[in-house]
């Protein structure tokens, strides 16, 4: 290119520059949209690419293994994992077990889901009304909640402290009941189950019986109908369940460290705990790519079946018909089946752990057993615990970290979340608000325990200016931040979608600046989805234990890595109060939700 046409490129390029930068000026959120994808650049899409890039550079302390310097590309990782003779204890065992324990589950909640959802939303069942809240409990509460159940029921002499209560009453339980895969598969089914009786009831919901009434008027058999009416209509909504609840089974920990390490039962999830605490860095590297590739493999189909969904149209026009089948004296049998999930993923659970809590010794149910030691006692006979748990400072102390940290993640999360949507609905730029939409949803497709791993790889040490985080709240709240923004995207998102921007002009046209914009008229207007944006990633925070579990230390515990650290030393009674108040707090919060919403479950789901 010539000088002259080199010069008048750059003179035909300034008015363009200027233009682009005007059009910022009059309009912020072009400028805020920019801001947010360089935040969210720094602790989401940095976090991931630097896992990622610890597969293949040489980590410190390896120099010898790999035979080259740190820092340096090596594929000694990705062959020390995927091949050598290592690997089928470092990934494949593992991969297999995640594998047999993803599919057992999404084909036992499925199941029973289906079943359920079909009484409730497509039958007269007696009592459904009641039933179909507390259907929805399981789901609800920590999924370790009932392994903590199933430990106090069942567990074994197989490993140390206190026998489970059927032992104590002289039943021996066999291995395969009190750990491993059929606990871990059963449990997971009573947790999944009720969000498949969500999305599969709102379809069924949805569905214009009218078709079925043709079908049957014809001459077509129940089965018939079922399988070539109800199940085709209904697949977009059954694969979308089996997606969700596989990509969360891949991600499981709590389960497979509380039932399936005393027998060795090792997931990728857990593979990846221990080849962090055993400080094998590049190892867990390549286990946590492996685990994102396949979460993100996951919801990747998910998302393509939500957009072949609307082939499937299954709500009429005004003619719509929602006949339900008529059980006559067969509606009390029917409940029995809702009746056994509350008692089995409800009533027992709790009521195990609550009892438990105020036991002396396991199993006996003698008058003089029950005491209240673990919960305000003095001068208990433990070793490492003098105190019942509301008389214990660790526990006040972790209670005061979990609202420390998880509130104010939360906070920063929902207004952050109330800024994207803004930024999102507001750019003048197509690509800014799709970025940003796509980089605020990385994190729910990646499992927490790879996320939290990620996190670590980029903050445990400390880069240019920004110092070693380990150890410290803050890689906790930051983690928190990023790992939520989904949830509080989401529903900034949603909220900004409603909102048009008359009021904002007319505010501005009287001179209001930005910020007195936003001060005082999009918040205002958004106050229930800014309180949902802080509420959901406030109850998530705090039931969850994936992200916690490698990123806390001792001076940072929360509640749920307190509870774990009771396990840990077989402080069972302490560990179920513990779990109960965890509990306890989950469900009062999403309760508090659905006030705030003015929605149940069910819809918040749908949106």
């Amino acid at each position: 290119m010539s000088y002259q046409s080199d010069v008048h490129h750059r003179y035909a390029a300034w008015p363009k520059l200027r233009h682009t930068l005007a059009i910022i000026r009059q309009e912020p959120a072009n400028l805020l949209a920019v801001l947010l994808l360089l935040l969210f650049s720094g602790i989401i899409l940095a976090p991931v690419i630097s896992v990622l890039l610890n597969a293949v550079l040489v980590q410190s302390g390896d120099e010898g293994r790999t035979a080259a310097t740190e820092g340096t590309f090596t594929s000694w990782y990705l062959v020390r994992t995927l091949s050598s003779r290592m690997s089928d204890l470092l990934l494949w065992t593992p991969l297999l077990n995640t594998l047999a324990v993803a599919f057992s589950t999404v084909a036992g909640a499925l199941v029973v889901g289906v079943a359920l959802a079909w009484l409730i939303n497509r039958t007269d069942m007696a009592g459904k009304r009641g039933f179909s809240t507390l259907l929805i409990v399981p789901f609800m509460l920590p999924s370790w909640t009932f392994a903590l159940a199933w430990n106090t029921l069942f567990k074994n002499h197989a490993i140390g402290g206190q026998p489970g209560w059927l032992e104590a009453m002289g039943f021996q339980t066999p291995d395969w009941v009190a750990y491993g895969y059929f606990p871990i598969v059963v449990i997971m089914m009573l947790h999944y189950a009720p969000l498949v009786i969500l999305i599969v009831g709102n379809a069924l919901k949805r569905m214009d019986s009218q078709m079925e009434e043709s079908a049957r008027v014809l001459g077509a058999s129940r089965a018939a109908i079922a399988f070539k009416i109800i199940v085709p209509l209904m697949r977009p909504a059954l694969l979308s369940a089996a997606l969700l609840i596989f990509a969360d089974c891949i991600g499981e920990f709590a389960l497979p460290y509380i039932l399936g390490l005393p027998v060795h039962f090792d997931t990728l999830s857990t593979g990846l705990y221990r080849a962090i605490g055993t400080r094998q860095s590049g190892v867990a590297a390549v286990i946590a790519t492996v685990i994102m590739l396949m979460g993100m493999l996951t919801l990747a189909l998910d998302m393509k079946m939500l957009r072949e969904a609307k082939r499937f149209v299954t709500v009429g026009g005004k003619g719509v018909m929602d006949r339900r089948s008529r059980l006559g004296r067969w509606r009390v049998v029917a409940s029995a089946l809702p009746l056994l999930f509350v008692l089995l993923g409800v009533v027992i659970p709790l009521l195990t752990l609550f009892l438990s809590t105020i036991m002396t010794l396991p199993g006996r149910f003698t008058r003089d057993n029950f005491t209240l030691a673990y919960w305000i006692g003095h001068h208990l006979d433990t070793v490492a615990m003098h105190n019942g748990i509301l008389l214990t400072a660790e526990f006040w102390q972790a209670i005061g970290n979990t609202l420390l940290i998880v509130g104010s993640a939360s906070v920063v999360c929902g207004v952050l979340g109330l800024l994207v949507g803004y930024a999102v609905m507001r750019s003048h730029s197509r690509w800014l608000s799709s970025a940003l939409r796509q980089l605020t949803f990385l994190p729910y497709l990646v499992p927490g325990i790879a996320f939290a791993t990620a996190f670590l790889s980029l903050f445990a040490v400390a880069r240019g200016p920004v110092p070693a985080l380990y150890g410290t709240p803050f890689i906790l709240v930051l983690a928190l931040i990023a790992e939520k923004m989904p949830y509080a995207s989401r529903s900034g998102i949603a909220a900004m979608t409603q909102l048009g921007k008359e009021a904002e002009e007319a505010a501005r046209i009287a001179g209001a600046g930005w910020f007195a914009r936003l001060r005082q008229i999009v918040i205002p207007i958004q106050a229930a989805p800014l309180a949902t944006g802080i509420l959901l990633p406030f109850i998530s925070g705090i039931k969850g234990v994936s992200l916690f579990v490698i990123l806390a230390t001792p001076a940072t515990d929360v509640m749920t890595t307190y509870s774990l650290r009771l396990i840990d030393y077989n402080y069972q009674q302490a560990a179920n109060a513990v779990v109960l108040m965890i509990a306890l707090i989950s469900w009062a919060g999403t309760v508090l939700i659905q006030k705030v919403t003015g929605t149940g479950l069910a819809e918040s789901l749908e949106k």
